[in-house]
């Protein structure tokens, strides 16, 4: 990483923002100097994502203002923030899955060939060029709908540079990224530093802020805490400001009382969407009262073993028995009633319904059940009023509970499942990355939540990427490569060397007797 100079490249100063029931941001002040990366960090609707839109043009501030290199300027949609050499990355990116690499690096600025057709051969030349000037290798053959998360997002970074970036913000960049991904990816924006680039990163791990960045600005509910150079601060201060408390960065558990078998899973076979075999004879039990943890690296069929089990994906053979009854490719409905409550991964995909209000999307798997519904009609004051109950209890940050889902921060988004999901009373938990997207506090309240879960007696599939989760959580792990459990290890005994060579294929571990056995 360079060394940033003392020379701010970007201003903002005073800035206000105010929606409905909401101040986003409250007089914030932020500096960016040329060279630098600097680190936005806050809890999840903490106005971080806000403030960085008001610089990228898709939000107006109500109050303040914007200098770019000492400049006051004025930034009323993305096109004035690209003329000043402004780029952003979104949390969830903004590519047309169908359309190749390169038809997506042009997309706005598309070369024509007789002032009418796309010129395709020009398009790809311009994606070659870009990605050997800044050391990115992509295929601008390939239709971004077959390449990696993290491979897409490269290709968001290489658009904002097509377009003369020279400040690019990249929020939650990490969200979705595999640990080798994320090696990369600050690879690149370090690169990106010795080029003269500024990087404004926006997050909420810890570690990763840490890592990456020279100074840190934290805000808590749209107010700017305080700024910090990144050598001169911690993880446990940096939690302190961003929550106004200390906060258990791992949660204590005590050993498990595991009970009887609550899931067996025995020789399951299921198929990706290309009908490739992505889940390869895998058998497992989940008992009562333990945590068993899914680690590897993402890709290797945690998908679609989660699918499978929830009824969302038909096995292509093997059994799922959930409390010794069989529900192999039975809907999700039905696996729901068995006592299942599923935490998915993709929670704008498979976890809410946008466009649907905060309190429609808490009841989405109960509506027709009493006291939701009555006589076949839905009791929207009782439905109203446990949404406003669990918002609380689950410190969701909304508004109220009429806003739309859609609305609300990704990590407000995924509390707003955590609490529908817990809530439920079940008897097996399926959490599928269930503190992606989540600030350090919430992320504690989740942890407390599945232990507690565990200590009362139910049983706990998690299946995480973030392999300090797994150690913290889990009573067993189950490693994953290639669709095959490749070993079920004790996390008190085994080391992360040995797991990481378990999730890379080269070293196997003990493996499950079968649908209900203990590993031997």
């Amino acid at each position: 990483m360079g060394k940033p100079q003392s020379v701010p490249v970007l201003e903002m100063r005073g800035i206000t923002k105010q929606f409905p029931g909401v101040l986003a941001n409250d007089h914030v002040d932020f500096r960016l100097n040329k060279g630098g990366i600097h680190a936005l960090l806050g809890e999840n609707g903490a106005g971080k994502t806000t403030l960085m839109k008001i610089l990228y043009g898709l939000y107006q501030a109500d109050e303040g203002t914007v200098l770019v290199d000492g400049k006051d300027v004025s930034i009323q949609e993305p096109n004035d923030a690209i003329s000043l050499g402004i780029g952003m990355v979104h949390q969830h990116f903004m590519l047309i899955p169908p359309f190749t690499v390169a038809e997506n690096l042009v997309l706005g600025a598309e070369p024509r060939k007789h002032g009418i057709f796309m010129d395709m051969e020009s398009a790809i030349a311009k994606a070659n060029e870009i990605s050997e000037a800044y050391g990115l290798a992509i295929d601008p053959h390939a239709k971004v709908m077959d390449i990696s998360v993290g491979m897409q997002q490269r290709v968001e970074i290489l658009k904002a540079l097509l377009r003369g970036a020279e400040i690019l913000v990249l929020d939650e960049p990490t969200a979705v990224l595999t640990p080798q991904e994320v090696v990369e990816l600050f690879e690149i924006m370090r690169n990106l530093t010795e080029q003269g680039k500024s990087i404004i990163f926006i997050s909420h791990k810890l570690k990763e802020v840490l890592d990456i960045s020279d100074h840190v600005t934290v805000l808590r509910r749209g107010k700017s805490i305080g700024t910090v150079a990144t050598p001169e601060t911690s993880q446990q201060e940096l939690a302190r400001m961003m929550v106004g408390r200390d906060v258990e960065l791992v949660v204590e558990k005590g050993p498990a009382s595991p009970d009887e078998s609550i899931l067996d899973v025995d020789a399951l076979h299921v198929l990706d969407h290309r009908q490739l075999p992505a889940v390869r004879g895998v058998s497992f039990s989940v008992r009562a009262g333990e945590i068993l943890g899914i680690a590897g690296v993402d890709g290797n069929g945690q998908s679609e073993l989660v699918e499978a089990i929830t009824g969302m994906r038909r096995p292509a053979s093997g059994r799922v028995m959930i409390n010794g009854c069989d529900v192999t490719g039975v809907p999700p409905r039905q696996v729901f009633e068995s006592g299942v409550v599923h935490i998915p991964s993709d929670r704008q995909r498979h976890g809410l319904i946008l466009d649907f209000t905060v309190a429609e999307n808490m009841i989405l798997q109960t509506y027709y059940k009493a006291p939701f519904s009555r006589r076949g009609e839905l009791d929207w004051e009782t439905i109203h009023t446990e949404a406003r109950r669990l918002i609380e209890q689950f410190d969701v940050r909304t508004p109220s509970e009429k806003v739309a889902a859609g609305s609300l921060s990704g990590g407000n988004q995924q509390k707003v499942i955590v609490a529908r999901e817990l809530s439920r009373e079940p008897e097996l938990i399926v959490a599928a990355q269930p503190t992606r997207g989540l600030d350090v506090g919430a992320i504690e309240f989740v942890h407390r939540k599945l232990i507690e879960a565990r200590d009362d007696g139910k049983a706990v599939l998690l299946v995480s990427l973030e392999l300090d989760e797994i150690m913290a959580l889990a009573d067993r792990i189950a490693v994953i490569y290639e669709g095959e459990i490749v070993g079920i290890v004790d996390p008190d005994t085994v080391t992360e060397e040995e797991l990481g060579l378990m999730m890379a294929g080269a070293m196997r571990g003990p493996q499950p007797k079968a649908a209900g056995g203990e590993s031997r």
